[in-house]
């Protein structure tokens, strides 16, 4: 970090700027580690370093000072924000005005807060998405609903594939899984891929199985394996502060109305706590109390957080034993509708179910 200010301040006389104050250069180290996606590592995207240094002394000249200040970093910082914003403006919006349903109150069946990323061009944004689960009799595959409409890619549909391995082996070692799932991203019309939402989209299946619903005060983001481990996922920074931002113009509205609102907060992999670097106004909402950041290793810890209602970390063990008594319950009855239909025609199956 050094070497790296050095350069900065070479870099800026050089240009002609005005000299930076060490606060300064410090809050353009912090962006450069922002967009490296690493708290260890520092961008060399020289061109972007510099602009953003050019930008900062436009804003202390229009400020008539000699030197540039730490203000005038984050001023170009949130100014760039506004410039490339109009997308996410108008997403906020719709989510806000609820026509783009996301709820942050209350607690779902079934239901959970995924959280995508669109990116354009060297800038990207986050967008809350809600993913619904159902469960019936079945075979023991789920079904990507965003994949059989052709709206889902190869790595999102292998995440959907790991989870029905991952309910196979837990609830279904001895036995045939007698359950049929499907899962899907509601009000998305593009393409969705990746694998980030695979741990929120197992939040949903195991709140429908279970009947235990989610609180949806949270989102979730984070991949997960055959074994309910949690992995590292990208651009978490973006995805933390566009569900703080939809979470915050909510808190305000509540607050205006004399309402209190909920802890919110964001459930992340605990490998991502690395890569963290999130805007000043996030810092101090988690501060305050207002919003949490929860680093969670395991589905267990995750499902944990989301079925009870406190701010404090919950019993992953007892939280984990009551759902899988509840799942196997559930389980062992569908497989007993399904020996009884087995060898039922399908005539007197319609007859049945009428």
């Amino acid at each position: 970090m050094s070497h790296y200010a050095q350069w900065l301040a070479l870099a800026a006389k050089q240009a002609g700027l005005r000299p930076f104050g060490t606060i300064a250069l410090a809050r353009v180290i912090d962006w450069s580690s922002r967009i490296a996606e690493d708290a260890t590592k520092l961008s060399l995207e020289l061109r972007r370093v510099r602009d953003l240094l050019v930008a900062a002394d436009q804003w202390a000249g229009r400020r008539g000072a000699e030197c540039v200040q730490s203000a005038d970093v984050l001023t170009s910082l949130a100014s760039r924000r506004v410039r490339t914003g109009d997308i996410r403006q108008r997403v906020h919006q719709q989510i806000f005005e609820r026509t783009l349903l996301i709820d942050t109150e209350g607690s779902r069946v079934a239901q959970a807060n995924g959280l995508a990323v669109i990116a354009l061009g060297e800038h990207s944004f986050g967008l809350p998405a809600r993913i619904i689960a159902t469960t019936r009799i079945g075979d023991g595959s789920v079904v990507d609903i965003q994949r059989e409409s052709q709206l889902g890619g190869s790595v999102h549909t292998k995440g959907v594939m790991i989870l029905s391995s991952y309910l196979a082996a837990r609830y279904s070692a001895r036995e045939p899984l007698s359950l049929s799932g499907s899962l899907v991203f509601e009000q998305t019309y593009a393409e969705v891929d990746g694998d980030s939402a695979s741990l929120a989209e197992l939040c949903a299946l195991l709140s429908s199985l279970s009947g235990l619903a989610l609180r949806q005060s949270f989102a979730i983001t984070g991949s997960v394996n055959q074994h309910g481990e949690v992995q590292a996922i990208g651009a978490v920074n973006e995805k933390i502060e566009r569900f703080f931002d939809v979470c915050e113009a909510r808190r305000t509205a509540a607050n205006a109305e004399g309402s209190v609102a909920a802890l919110h907060g964001v459930l992340i992999p605990a490998s991502n706590i690395r890569h963290l670097a999130l805007r000043d106004e996030v810092i101090a909402a988690v501060q305050a109390g207002h919003f949490a950041v929860v680093a969670v290793q395991r589905a267990d810890e995750a499902i944990a957080w989301l079925i009870s209602k406190g701010s404090e970390p919950p019993d992953a063990t007892a939280c984990s034993a009551r759902m899988d008594e509840r799942i196997r319950r559930r389980l062992r009855e569908f497989a007993r509708l399904r020996q009884r239909f087995a060898g039922v025609s399908a005539t007197e199956r319609v007859r049945r179910q009428r």
